[in-house]
């Protein structure tokens, strides 16, 4: 969907490599946890989901129409798939796109199935597909789900008033021409979502726009989208199409040129790709493939630094939130599957990327609000891939749902004394992520991250400023970083419990394999 310049995270790499103070080879650490210091809330909306119109994300995938006899389903939609994400306790679910999203025409969504016109989706395999999932089969999706609702708005090639109508028509409980479409098409309550997004990456696919002239675009857009939930103090939620990974520019001058009124969140995409020419497999790569996709993902942290840095600039108040809404691991398609769909499998590799990317998101909490994986069904690092009546849950998905505890919780400033490195032919990263928080009943839960190939390395967890009671955790790793659930095999990845760790005068020891994922809950 982007390009990626890679060079200021080999430069950023070279410096961390060459600190002095690194004493590579060490396999023991202690993270400090400091429970008196927590002031900011990890927002439930970082673990957000992301459903395009490509490939089989949608269509084979969500859903498989109401006429379905084979396959369990409401409204079309598998209920098997529902399920899986009411366990994730998914927070949002952004739609149409995506690129898709800038060719998308709402309104060939909406009425009798029958008489909606056909789009081909020019970017996603030039399938024809024929809007028989639309607004409304969406929008009632999330309710089902119990998630909040992201609309992708058509900056692209359609026009202010359709936006414009698209929110009364989800949105207006009065009477007006919109509300009374919404009615004759069945649905008499608006559903008032609150997160729209003014365009998708108006810099590539959404436009080919300069950050100057979008600046422009924005305003006029924002400007009559209007909030008609009356009862909602917060009203909508304008989101503005922000940079591809390192374009700093980009923030710059939307920072500059938008008015802070007229904007809530800035939208980052960053996805874990080495070659954009030639991506690399899903499943047989080799130790070179794994560190380099390693070194991109963990790039994230910096750039979410560099962004973040720019926004205060004018923005000290934090105003403004970052939303990281497409991110993910993105590899070559499996082979002989439609190249244009984007269908790839789910190794370990991929649980490193999510456990390492969540952490850094958690720890960000101050500016960082939101983030949407990328994508929910089939398509990418998928947390869900289905085949038929068959349904498999990632690694992915099961770092999710471990990591669910963190949703809305108190964040912790947790920091190691020493980093570890992973190293690999004269290069290295840190081994080792973490983040903390507290929930409300005073339960602090630690998510841990070794991303190392071969070592074991072990953390000495010190608690400052709470109590260290019970101790439960779960571990998600397998025998090769090569290793994913298929459909012969679905739980061939799946959390274990996990007691490879000590307790003793407040320190909780903890021995963590390569390549893996540890959540600890420790009871007050």
């Amino acid at each position: 969907m982007h390009s990626f310049h890679r060079t200021i995270f080999r430069a950023s790499i070279f410096l961390f490599c060459c600190a002095p103070f690194l004493l590579t080879g060490q396999s023991r650490t202690t993270l400090v946890v400091d429970a008196g210091a927590a002031e900011h809330q990890i927002s439930r909306h970082i673990y957000g989901h992301f459903a395009e119109h490509l490939g089989r994300n949608i269509y084979d995938g969500f859903f498989v129409g109401e006429e379905n006899r084979t396959i369990p389903n409401t409204a079309g939609v598998r209920n098997d798939i529902i399920e899986a994400l009411k366990a994730l306790s998914i927070p949002n679910l952004r739609w149409p796109g995506g690129c898709f999203a800038d060719t998308y025409h709402w309104m060939d969504g909406i009425g009798p199935k029958e008489d909606r016109p056909t789009i081909v989706n020019q970017w996603w395999g030039g399938v024809t597909e024929d809007n028989s999932f639309g607004t409304h089969d969406f929008l009632n999706l999330c309710e089902v789900l119990g998630t909040e609702p992201y609309l992708s708005a058509n900056v692209g090639s359609g026009t202010v008033q359709e936006v414009a109508d698209w929110i009364q028509y989800t949105n207006h409980g009065g009477e007006s021409p919109m509300a009374k479409l919404r009615r004759e098409n069945g649905r008499e309550e608006p559903w008032n979502v609150k997160y729209w997004g003014v365009g998708n990456e108006a810099w590539g696919c959404g436009g080919n726009m300069t950050a100057e002239f979008y600046a422009d675009v924005y305003r006029r857009y924002a400007t009559f989208m209007q909030d008609w939930n009356q009862e909602d103090s917060v009203g909508i939620v304008k989101i503005a199409s922000g940079a591809s990974s390192n374009d700093y520019n980009w923030t710059r001058v939307l920072m500059q040129d938008l008015k802070l009124n007229m904007v809530d969140a800035l939208a980052l995409h960053h996805y874990s790709v080495t070659d954009w020419e030639d991506k690399g497999p899903s499943v047989e790569f080799d130790e070179n493939q794994y560190f380099e996709t390693m070194e991109v993902a963990l790039a994230m942290d910096t750039l979410i630094e560099n962004h973040t840095a720019i926004m205060d600039e004018y923005d000290p108040e934090k105003r403004i939130a970052l939303y990281v809404d497409e991110w993910g691991g993105w590899y070559n398609v499996e082979p002989g599957t439609n190249p244009g769909f984007l269908y790839q499998q789910n190794t370990i590799r991929d649980a490193m990327i999510a456990g390492a990317t969540l952490n850094i998101f958690n720890n960000h909490a101050e500016r960082v609000k939101m983030a949407n994986l990328a994508q929910a069904v089939n398509v990418l690092q998928a947390v869900i891939l289905t085949e038929g009546e068959q349904m498999i849950l990632t690694p992915t998905y099961h770092v999710m749902k471990m990591y669910v505890p963190h949703h809305d919780a108190t964040l912790l400033p947790s920091s190691f004394e020493t980093e570890l490195t992973y190293s690999y032919e004269g290069k290295s990263l840190p081994a080792l992520s973490a983040s903390a928080s507290r929930s409300d009943d005073g339960t602090v839960t630690i998510s841990l991250v070794n991303i190392d190939a071969s070592e074991t390395h072990t953390v000495d967890i010190q608690l400052n400023g709470t109590t260290t009671g019970a101790v439960n955790a779960q571990l998600l790793t397998s025998d090769q970083l090569q290793d994913y659930n298929d459909f012969d095999a679905p739980d061939r990845i799946v959390p274990v419990a996990f007691t490879d760790f000590t307790v003793a005068n407040g320190t909780v020891s903890v021995k963590l394999p390569p390549y893996s994922v540890v959540v600890l809950e420790v009871q007050p």
